[in-house]
C-alpha cells in the first residue's frame, strides 16, 4: 500500500466523488445553523439534516464534503488512550433522493482498491442482519461471501438523537492477525485492534425521533461517513490518530516546547502530549467558527479544551504561555483546505493567549485552595469531596468542575456530583426568580394558554405606520376578558404595525384606538408563535374586543429606525478596520442609541475608532438606497449576507441590503436610504466579555442634542474663564493652567519652609534617648520632596533620628533619617519605617541613613510614632 499525506487523502476523496456529479461544498461551521438539538457538528451529515427530512432543497442531489466534527463525552478519556479525540474530520458523499444502494457500494470499494490501491483481500464488509439487497450488490461488486458478515441493530443501524437513520454497511480493514487477539471468532466487530471500521455507508430510508419511532422518508438518501484521520492510519500504517503525519507533526512541537519525548505510552508524560496535541486543534477550529471562550454552551467547551491543555502544559513542566505558539504549527497543518484559519490567524491565536493568561491567574489561585480542600479530605479519611466545597471552587474562583474532578481523580478522590447539582439548580434557580421579577413575566405563566391558540399577528410595520386591525385578546390580572375598563393589560390584535421587540430592536410605542376608548401602548414583544403583544394600559374610556386602529409613535420609530441602519453601517465598518473575524455578538436599538457589540480581542484605539466613525459617516452621506428582500436562506445565502452568529433562521429570511456597503440577515426595521440617519456619533468603546467589545453610538436628533450640550458647555466655559471668542478657550484655560501650578508651587515652597523653621525649633528641644536625638513630627499636605528635603537637612546633625508624616488625601507618606553617630549606635531609617508604616497598613524600608515609606491608615499615625521612640529606647 501507498504511504499518503492526511491532506493528499482528503483532497483525494473529494475529487473522486466530483468525478461521479457531485457537488464539492466546504466544511460547515462547527456551530450548528438552525439546529436546536446539537451543541456542536459531530457528524458529516449532521449540517445536511434539512436536505434529508426535506425542509430544505439542496443546492445538488449529489454532495460530497469533508466535515469538521467535534465531539466531547469522551474528554476525560482523551489522552488517556490513543484512541480517543474530540476533534475529526468526516469524509462523506451524499445522494438526497438520487442514487442508492448500487451506486454507492461499488463507489467506495473504488476509491479503496482503486485510487488508494488497497489489497482488496484485506476489505471486510458487515451489513444488516435483513438486509438481503446489499447482500447482493456487496457480492456483485466482487467481495467474496465469506468477508461479508451480517450484524444486528445495534451495530449496522445508523442513527444519533433525532432525524435522518437507517440501515448501514460498514467496511473493515485488515492490519494482520499479528494485532488480534487471536480467538477462533476474531471477525469484524470484535473489540481487539485487528479489524479497523474505516468507511460507514448509512443506507438512509427513515427519520427517527430518538425515542424508537420512524418514519420512511419519501425518496432513501445515501449518507456516507468516514473518519479522516482513521484512514489516514490506515494509510500511515500507524496504530492510531496521533501518529497520523499532520497529528504528529503537532505533537512534535509540544515535544519542542516542552523538552520531551514521545513514547507511546500510557505514561503521564504520553497522555499530556495528546491532549494537548488534540485540544489545540478542536481549540482553534471552534474560534475560527466564532466561537469564544465563555461558561456555558459551545463557549464553556472551547474554554475546556483550552484550559485542559494549559494544565497539562504545566504538568509537562512548561512555564509560562505557549499554546498561542503551538496555534502557529496546528494552523500550518491545516490551513490548505481550511483557508479560514490563515485568514484569522491574528485573531486565533490572540484569543488562545487571552484565555491561557486568564487561566493562568485562575489555576494559580484555585489550585493552591483545591490542594488545600483535597489535603484536608485525605485527612480526614474521605474519599468523596463534599458537593458545598467543589461548588465554592466553582462559583467562588471560576475553577471548572472537569478539572476539580480529573485532578480529585489523580488522588484517588472522586466529588459530590449530586451535591454540586443541586447547588447549581439552586443559583439558577434564584437567577430565574430575579429575571423573572425584573422583566414583569409572571403573567405568562398561566395566561399563555389563552394567547398561543390564536393566530399569529399579521405584522404591517414595514410599510405603515397605522393599522386598521381586531383586538383579538385582552389579557388582564393573569386572565383573558372581554373588556376592561382601566389599568394595565396585553393586548393581541390580527395584524399590527406594532414592532414586536427582536433581533436587538425595542418593541414599538404608541396607541390603540377603539370605539368607546384607547389604549397606550408601552412595549411590543412577540411569542414564538408569532402572536404580537401589546402591553399598556387603558388611557381613556374602556376596551373591548373588535374593531380597532393601531398607531405607533411615528417619532419614535423613525429614531429607532436611524439607529438600527447605522448599527448595521457600524459592523460593516468594524470589519473593514479590523478585519472578518469581527462578528456581531449582540445588538440593542432604540429611540435613543446604538448598542452594538462585536468579537474583538483588545481596545479600539483612537485612531481605529475614528476610522470606523468616518467609514459610517460616509456611507450615510453617499445616502445608498435601503432594500429589504424576502428570500429562501440559501438563496439568502449565496447573496453573501451576514448572518447573526448563533441565530436560528427559518426557510425563508429578510435581507436587508445598504448599497454596496452592507448586506444582512435582519427582521428589523429601517430607513429608505442611508442618508436620513443624519449623522452618526460614536459615544464610547469598551469591554463587555472576554473578547467581547460594546460600541455605543448615537445618530440623527440625538446627535444634534449632544452638539447642543456641547455648545451650552462651551459657552459656560467661556463665561467661567472670563473670554469673549469661544476659539480663545484652550489658550485661556492653558494659561491658567499654568498660572494655578506656579501658585501651587508657591504655596508648597511656603509651606515647605514653615515646616523646616518649625522643626528646625523642634530639633533644638529634641528629646534624647539613648544618646539619639529623635524628632518626630506630622503634616497635612506637604509632598514627598519636602519631606526628603527636611530629612536630608536636619541628619546634618550625626546623632539625630528623624520620622516625618504627612497625609495627602487620605494617604500617609513617611520619610526618616538618621546621622551618622546614630547609625553607630544601631538606628537604622528602614528598620524604623517599615514597623511604623506597618502599623498605618503600609510597609516598604529602605537604607540606614535614609528611607521612604507609606501608609493608609492616617488614625494610627500617634500609635506608628510611639513605635518609632520604642525602638530607640530598645537601642
Amino acid at each position: 500500500m501507498k504511504y499518503e499525506s492526511l491532506n493528499v487523502l482528503r483532497e483525494k476523496f473529494l475529487s473522486f466523488y466530483e468525478s461521479k456529479g457531485h457537488l464539492r461544498l466546504p466544511s460547515f461551521p462547527l456551530p450548528p445553523e438552525n439546529d436546536n438539538s446539537l451543541l456542536l457538528i459531530n457528524a458529516g451529515m449532521a449540517p445536511l439534516k434539512p436536505y434529508f427530512i426535506g425542509e430544505q432543497v439542496p443546492p445538488r442531489k449529489r454532495v460530497t464534503t469533508c466535515q469538521k466534527c467535534i465531539r466531547t463525552p469522551d474528554i476525560e478519556r482523551v489522552g488517556k488512550t490513543a484512541r480517543h479525540g474530540t476533534f475529526f474530520e468526516m469524509l462523506g458523499n451524499f445522494s438526497f433522493g438520487d442514487y442508492f444502494k448500487k451506486d454507492a457500494i461499488p463507489w467506495a470499494y473504488e476509491f479503496l482498491t482503486k485510487v488508494l490501491e488497497i489489497p482488496p483481500e484485506l476489505l471486510h464488509i458487515s451489513i444488516y442482519q435483513d438486509d438481503e439487497e446489499a447482500h447482493q450488490i456487496w457480492l456483485d461488486t466482487g467481495v467474496p461471501d465469506y468477508r461479508i458478515y451480517r450484524m444486528g441493530k445495534e451495530d449496522n443501524f445508523w442513527e444519533i438523537g433525532s432525524g435522518p437513520c437507517g440501515p448501514c454497511s460498514e467496511i473493515y480493514f485488515d492490519r494482520g492477525i499479528e494485532r488480534g487477539c487471536g480467538k477462533p471468532g476474531c471477525a469484524p466487530g470484535c473489540d481487539c485492534d485487528r479489524f479497523v471500521e474505516i468507511w460507514n455507508i448509512v443506507f438512509t430510508q427513515f427519520t427517527g425521533d430518538g425515542k424508537g419511532h420512524y418514519e420512511k422518508l419519501a425518496n432513501p438518501n445515501i449518507d456516507t461517513g468516514m473518519g479522516l484521520e482513521r484512514l489516514a492510519c490506515v494509510m500511515q500504517n500507524v496504530s492510531n490518530i496521533f501518529e497520523v503525519d499532520t497529528i504528529r507533526n503537532i505533537m512534535l512541537r509540544v515535544c519542542e516546547i516542552a523538552g520531551v519525548t514521545y513514547e507511546g505510552s500510557a505514561a503521564d508524560k504520553d497522555v499530556s502530549l495528546r491532549v494537548i496535541t488534540d485540544h489545540i486543534r478542536g481549540s482553534m477550529f471552534l474560534i475560527s467558527d466564532g466561537v469564544i471562550p465563555s461558561n456555558e454552551g459551545r463557549g464553556y467547551v472551547l474554554r475546556r479544551l483550552l484550559r485542559r491543555a494549559a494544565r497539562h502544559g504545566k504538568l509537562l513542566g512548561i512555564e509560562g504561555p505557549f499554546l498561542s505558539d503551538l496555534c502557529d504549527t496546528a494552523i500550518n497543518e491545516s490551513k490548505g483546505a481550511y483557508p479560514e484559519l490563515e485568514e484569522k490567524r491574528a485573531y486565533i491565536k490572540k484569543t488562545i493567549s487571552l484565555e491561557e493568561e486568564r487561566f493562568r491567574l485562575t489555576i494559580d489561585s484555585g489550585l493552591s485552595i483545591l490542594e488545600k480542600v483535597l489535603e484536608k479530605a485525605k485527612a480526614d479519611g474521605k474519599t468523596v469531596l463534599d458537593g458545598a466545597d467543589v461548588f465554592k471552587l466553582y462559583d467562588t474562583f471560576g475553577f471548572p468542575i472537569d478539572l476539580t474532578r480529573e485532578i480529585a481523580s489523580e488522588q484517588g478522590i472522586s466529588l459530590d456530583e449530586e451535591g454540586f447539582s443541586d447547588l447549581m439548580r439552586e443559583q439558577k434557580e434564584r437567577a430565574r426568580k430575579a429575571r423573572a421579577e425584573l422583566n414583569g413575566a409572571s403573567w405568562t405563566d398561566d395566561s399563555y394558554a389563552a394567547i398561543k391558540e390564536l393566530p399569529a399577528t399579521e405584522f404591517t410595520g414595514y410599510t405603515e405606520y397605522a393599522s386598521d386591525g381586531e383586538i383579538l385578546c385582552i389579557i388582564a390580572d393573569g386572565e383573558a376578558t372581554s373588556s376592561l375598563h382601566a389599568g394595565e393589560a396585553v393586548i393581541v390584535l390580527d395584524r399590527t404595525p406594532f414592532y414586536g421587540e427582536g433581533g436587538g430592536q425595542v418593541g414599538d410605542t404608541g396607541i390603540i384606538k377603539t370605539a368607546t376608548g384607547e389604549f397606550a401602548v408601552t412595549d411590543t414583544k412577540k411569542t414564538p408563535e408569532k402572536q404580537y403583544l401589546h402591553f399598556g394600559h387603558v388611557a381613556s374610556g374602556k376596551i373591548e374586543l373588535g374593531k380597532c386602529r393601531a398607531e405607533i409613535d411615528a417619532k419614535r420609530r423613525d429614531s429607532i429606525k436611524r439607529n438600527h441602519s447605522a448599527a448595521h453601517l457600524l459592523q460593516a465598518a468594524l470589519k473593514k478596520v479590523l478585519g472578518d473575524h469581527v462578528e456581531q455578538a449582540g445588538s440593542y436599538v432604540d429611540d435613543k442609541r446604538c448598542r452594538f457589540d462585536f468579537t474583538h480581542f483588545e481596545a479600539l484605539s483612537a485612531e481605529e475608532l475614528e476610522k470606523v466613525e468616518d467609514l459610517v459617516n460616509e456611507a450615510i452621506l453617499a445616502d445608498y438606497e435601503i432594500t429589504a428582500t424576502e428570500m429562501p436562506i440559501e438563496e439568502a445565502k449565496k447573496t453573501g449576507a451576514t448572518a447573526l452568529f448563533g441565530e436560528k433562521y427559518g426557510k425563508t429570511v429578510r435581507v436587508v441590503r445598504m448599497g454596496d456597503v452592507s448586506i444582512e440577515f435582519c427582521g428589523g426595521t429601517h430607513l429608505e436610504r442611508t442618508g436620513k440617519a443624519g449623522l452618526f456619533k460614536i459615544l464610547s468603546e469598551n469591554s463587555v466579555a472576554a473578547g467581547v467589545r460594546r460600541i455605543e453610538a448615537i445618530t440623527g436628533t440625538n446627535v444634534l442634542e449632544r452638539l447642543k450640550s456641547r455648545d451650552e458647555l462651551i459657552r459656560t466655559a467661556a463665561a467661567a474663564l472670563k473670554v469673549n471668542n469661544q476659539e480663545d478657550i484652550a489658550v485661556r484655560a492653558e494659561a491658567m493652567s499654568e498660572e494655578i501650578k506656579a501658585l501651587k508651587k508657591t504655596i508648597e515652597q511656603m509651606n515647605t519652609k514653615s515646616a523646616l523653621d518649625s522643626l528646625k525649633e523642634k530639633a533644638k528641644d529634641a528629646e534624647i534617648i539613648n544618646g539619639i536625638r529623635l524628632i518626630t513630627a506630622t503634616f497635612e499636605g506637604l509632598p514627598s520632596d519636602a519631606l526628603r528635603n527636611a530629612i536630608d537637612s536636619l541628619k546634618s546633625d550625626e546623632s539625630i533620628v528623624c520620622v516625618l508624616a504627612s497625609v495627602n488625601d487620605g494617604k500617609i507618606i513617611f520619610a526618616a533619617g538618621c546621622g551618622k553617630e546614630a547609625v553607630k549606635k544601631g538606628a537604622h531609617a528602614g528598620n524604623i519605617l517599615k514597623a511604623a508604616a506597618t502599623i498605618t497598613g503600609g510597609g516598604g524600608g529602605g537604607r540606614p541613613d535614609s528611607a521612604t515609606s507609606g501608609g493608609k491608615d492616617p488614625s494610627k499615625l500617634g500609635e506608628a510614632m510611639a513605635k518609632v521612640k520604642e525602638i530607640i529606647s530598645a537601642l
